[in-house]
């Protein structure tokens, strides 16, 4: 008899899963919700379908030439394999699935570095501008990792010039860091549930670049 799946869609609001009975969100929203988290509502509540940006279309084709040179010369693998293996020597990894059950988030880490030292998870982003927005990303994607890993080795993030293998950004994922992102990501999920509402960006340079800025109710006069 096949198991019953304890994963099934959301009902009303696109990308989020209902895992063990708990929202899941994609851990990229904690990008969007530091752009406008409006966005979010109404692409994934409101389900107002846009068009891809220019630059999100080059993002995804730069991700998918990498992951497909990665695939190349990669050896396949476990993670608990790739766990042991650093313990002794370096090793690397792209779009890595990670999933936070506990704060209901997941996602694919561009590239892990995992050496006996520390694991270094990168996120690539065009530009070399740290926005807290990136940062909130990228330690989301620590947090979610973290509670893969039954051990405590230094955890970094670090932020890379997409196509480049220029790092202008790193930082430790520290007690500080991970307490703001749970602080974060929990008011993300008090948004699904619908107990606080959803806010527009008061900067118009962010509704000016929107790509839903055509169309919002809520959009700066520029």
């Amino acid at each position: 008899m096949k198991k019953k799946s304890n994963t099934t869609p959301h009902p009303t609001i696109s990308q989020v899963k209902i895992i063990e009975e708990r929202n899941n969100f994609p851990i990229s929203w904690l990008n969007k919700q530091g752009f406008c988290e409006y966005g979010i509502y109404l692409e994934n509540v409101k389900g107002i379908e846009i068009k891809p940006t220019k630059s999100m279309l080059e993002g995804t084709k730069v991700h998918a030439t990498l992951e497909t040179n990665f695939r190349e010369d990669a050896e396949p693998t476990t993670f608990d394999e790739m766990l042991e293996t650093s313990k002794t020597g370096e090793i690397l990894s792209r779009e890595l699935p990670v999933m936070s059950k506990q704060h209901g988030i997941r996602g694919f880490i561009d590239e892990v570095w995992m050496t006996p030292d520390e694991f270094v998870i990168i996120d690539d982003k065009p530009g070399t501008r740290a926005y807290s927005s990136s940062i909130n990303q990228v330690f989301g994607y620590c947090l979610a990792f973290k509670e893969m890993i039954p051990e405590k080795r230094r955890i970094v993030a670090s932020l890379r010039q997409r196509g480049t293998e220029n790092i202008y950004w790193a930082s430790y994922f520290d007690e500080k860091a991970e307490k703001d992102i749970i602080n974060l990501i929990n008011r993300m999920h008090r948004l699904l549930e619908g107990e606080i509402e959803f806010k527009a960006t008061d900067n118009p340079n962010k509704c000016r670049s929107c790509r839903f800025n055509t169309i919002c109710e809520r959009k700066m006069d520029f």
